[in-house]
């Protein structure tokens, strides 16, 4: 069964269409990918499902429920996160005041202390600078942040979008292997990436999105040895 299910949707900035009828299925427990080339939309299907874009037509539904047209704060409330592209953490605030901001959600803040003490544990460098600006953390610092942040509203399902955009080779690693931490831990991960052959990889299902539309699926593993992915996508 789809734990987020995304059927028809259609999304227009003015008269500019940048999503064509988009569906797509995300297991609970799974990790999909979405990829596609700059501009294929994909940022705008991740901004759509969280309530920050209001769909024009099409239906989305989490957990049984149609959050469709619903704002972002009850769509974050009913239990999916989101790690945006470029981090956006809080940079006049503290490490520990933007972790805390994350628990503000209803639904998170009966366990708000012992989450804390997990996203402090998980990233031993965020307890260390606990006390420190964010704005002045490295970039790799404020991705783990800005999971931190997102794991303190307490979410059933994470969208990262491009989460390797702009760090060290080996802090990508960090962060892929925190994002493959977090789904062994049962969390549902939708995970748009511009890196296409590590998304392919670390996915159990993917769909490829071209100018707003989807125009291929399948397993990760199918569409990284399929010779269209290969060419458009991976140089091969």
């Amino acid at each position: 069964m789809s734990f987020l299910s995304v059927k028809d949707v259609d999304l227009y900035y003015g008269d500019a269409q940048a999503l064509d009828r988009v569906s797509l299925e995300v297991p609970k427990g799974a990790i999909v990918a979405i990829v596609g080339a700059n501009g294929a939309g994909k940022s705008s299907l991740i901004r759509t499902i969280a309530g920050i874009e209001r769909a024009r037509a099409g239906t989305i539904r989490f957990a049984e429920k149609e959050i469709t047209g619903l704002e972002s704060h009850r769509i974050c409330d009913l239990g999916i996160g989101q790690v945006a592209e470029g981090r956006q953490v809080f940079p006049s605030l503290t490490v520990l005041e933007n972790l805390e901001v994350g628990s503000l959600l209803p639904r998170a803040r009966a366990r708000a202390r012992q989450a804390l003490e997990e996203v402090l544990a998980m990233f031993p460098r965020l307890a260390e600078r606990r006390d420190q600006l964010a704005g002045t953390l490295s970039g790799g610092e404020q991705q783990m942040l800005a999971i931190g942040r997102c794991l303190m509203g307490a979410p059933e399902l994470i969208m990262f979008d491009e989460p390797s955009l702009g760090l060290a080779p080996v802090v990508v690693q960090e962060v892929l292997h925190t994002i493959r931490m977090l789904n062994g831990r049962g969390l549902t991960v939708l995970l748009v990436e511009q890196n296409v052959a590590v998304s392919l990889r670390l996915s159990q299902r993917a769909y490829v999105l071209e100018n707003g539309r989807i125009v291929m699926s399948g397993s990760g593993e199918e569409l990284l040895h399929d010779d269209r992915v290969r060419q458009a996508y991976l140089g091969l």
